[in-house]
């Protein structure tokens, strides 16, 4: 079993992306779906896998990135280029173009968790300026198999335990 922490929309934060890896030392993979607004090189980021967002001035950034955990492939980009605060349609035909199972994404700064099409879509909120609620939010994967263990943390009070779900996948 692989452990992804999945942060976004840090917006300049530096500390809680380096107290996420001191918190967080059994996780495998970290990713942040952009709109930290450092450097691509900045030593806070060490460590994540991360992309652009439309706040990422600074040089180097991809807009997507694609990986595979234990066969499960994880599509990760900010949102803005695919529209995602009005629709996710558009991010569910470039999931379908990259054969994606789960998507990452950030931009609206809403925390969710949807299906569709046979695809997972996770927007793991904002660690700095939340809408919809007033946790500071990311995601920790477990992934299984087919199966992805979903578990919500404000970055306050840890675990968010009543938003814990369990998503079964086709590889």
């Amino acid at each position: 079993m692989k452990k992804v922490l999945v942060v976004s929309d840090s917006h300049g934060l530096e500390e809680p992306l380096s107290a996420l890896r001191e918190r967080h030392p059994n996780v495998d993979i970290f990713i942040h779906c952009g709109d930290s607004e450092l450097p691509k090189n900045d030593e806070v980021l060490e460590g994540y896998i991360t992309v652009g967002g439309n706040c990422d001035f600074h040089p180097g950034y991809p807009n997507e990135e694609l990986i595979e955990v234990d066969g499960i492939k994880i599509f990760v980009t900010h949102g803005h280029l695919y529209s995602v605060k009005s629709t996710l349609m558009n991010i569910q035909y470039r999931a379908r173009e990259l054969g994606a199972n789960v998507v990452c994404f950030g931009h609206s700064h809403l925390l969710g968790a949807e299906m569709s099409g046979g695809i997972l879509f996770l927007n793991p909120g904002s660690i700095r300026l939340p809408r919809g609620r007033k946790e500071r939010t990311y995601l920790i994967l477990a992934i299984d198999e087919n199966n992805v263990d979903l578990s919500v943390y404000d970055f306050e009070r840890g675990e968010l335990p009543d938003l814990h779900r369990v998503f079964s996948l086709e590889a």
